[in-house]
């Protein structure tokens, strides 16, 4: 795999200072200021600004600015705070929701914190080149208009006035030519050399240089979101679809060149709270995989104009419907807020809903919490509003098993909270 770089873990919400040393690395004014022009870049939505620092949000992922990598770990209230715990649970969670995919080499690695989170994209990626390599890569058909010394195609006028007024010899056209010089192979070799750079002084590196031995000479474009808008895949292209969805993933979070100077950036994150959503909802269908339970996520109804309830997760359980609102933060003193359980109530009334969830990581809390977890909403005394009695709960999980490893059984725990 890879060898060690400079590396500070932090976990969200988490701040860091210019001028001390974390974890034996020293974070500089330097690396400060790289990183306040990234988060510009990014709407600073990954870290406030403080007087002489950063502090981290609810992203998880990991920052690199030139040799400095900057993990930020998830955490969640109530549990241990051992980091490598905290960087596996996070790739776990990647891996689970299908943003990541580790080989069981990668992940012995991955458990002694010898590897960044960074790498384990970059071999994912040169993986999948290396195997459309030796399949064998593709030729398409695209307009190129240049100088020729036979007529073919259409005959650029103008630009044949121009250039070839003295060189009779030469026509300037615009014709067909089936080569592997395409826009495919142009974003791939974009990404291979972002992660020739973010690879230097790695072993990942040689390997990086092995496929860009084998990848064939082609054009260098800037490569910008619109241009994944123009690519049309068909049945040839099927296969590189897993590689260009990670060269999006790796070109689009590099910024080389941020503002000024020649500093080369990337960000590789996460919003916890959507990948802590995203990652009960596959449990959930794990675990009601062949049984008459459905389960769906983001399901829309219209509410007020063009605004709409969009709820996490919706069960359905013969005639009974139930809504689950998975939420990373846990609340102040147990209790949710007002806004919450307005909202909780809203999705009980349009999904006719009987019971309604909502879901925190951390040890299950019972004694002086629990008034806390469920009640029935009001209703007015001739019970007008509906022939349904709505009710919420609040629930905490523990994200961590007893071995300290991901827990895997959420699915079971939360339908048997929904059937209590």
């Amino acid at each position: 795999m890879v060898e060690p770089r400079n590396k500070i873990q932090v976990f969200e919400y988490g701040t860091l200072h210019y001028g001390n040393s974390y974890e034996g690395i020293l974070f500089t004014k330097q690396h400060f200021d790289q990183l306040a022009r990234l988060n510009d870049l990014h709407k600073n939505k990954y870290f406030t600004i403080l007087y002489n620092g950063i502090r981290f949000s609810h992203y998880v992922g990991i920052l690199q600015v030139d040799k400095l990598c900057i993990e930020v770990l998830p955490k969640s209230d109530y549990e241990d705070r051992d980091k490598a715990v905290w960087q596996s649970v996070l790739i776990d969670m990647l891996k689970v929701t299908k943003k990541l995919r580790v080989e069981n080499t990668g992940s012995a690695y991955v458990n002694k914190q010898q590897v960044h989170l960074l790498d384990i994209y970059f071999e994912w990626f040169l993986n999948e080149v290396s195997t459309l390599i030796r399949n064998g890569l593709i030729q398409q058909y695209y307009k190129e208009t240049k100088n020729v010394k036979a007529l073919k195609g259409k005959l650029e006028f103008a630009g044949h006035l121009q250039l070839n007024s003295v060189h009779k010899e030469r026509f300037y056209t615009t014709h067909s030519v089936y080569k592997k010089d395409h826009l495919v192979h142009q974003i791939l070799n974009c990404a291979l050399q972002v992660v020739e750079y973010f690879s230097n002084g790695t072993l990942l590196y040689a390997k990086c240089k092995s496929v860009q031995l084998d990848f064939p000479d082609v054009s260098t474009i800037k490569v910008t979101s619109s241009t994944f808008s123009k690519l049309i895949y068909s049945r040839k292209t099927a296969p590189y679809k897993t590689a260009l969805e990670l060269a999006r993933l790796i070109i689009l979070n590099y910024a080389p060149n941020i503002v000024t100077g020649g500093e080369k950036m990337m960000a590789l994150m996460f919003n916890m709270n959507k990948l802590w959503e995203e990652y009960v909802l596959v449990q959930l269908k794990n675990h009601t995989r062949n049984t008459s339970i459905k389960v769906s996520g983001q399901e829309s109804k219209a509410f007020w104009k063009n605004n709409s309830l969009r709820p996490d997760i919706v069960i359905r359980n013969g005639s009974k419907t139930y809504i689950l609102d998975t939420k990373w933060k846990c609340p102040s003193n147990a209790t949710a807020t007002i806004s919450d359980l307005r909202q909780m109530y809203a999705y009980c009334r349009f999904w006719n809903a009987q019971k309604a969830l909502l879901l925190y990581p951390g040890k299950e809390r019972k004694s002086e919490y629990e008034d806390y977890n469920t009640d029935d909403y009001h209703l007015l005394d001739d019970n007008s509003l509906s022939k349904v009695n709505h009710q919420c709960r609040m629930e905490f999980v523990s994200v961590l098993n007893e071995k300290g490893y991901l827990s895997t059984n959420f699915g079971e725990r939360i339908l048997a909270l929904l059937d209590n």
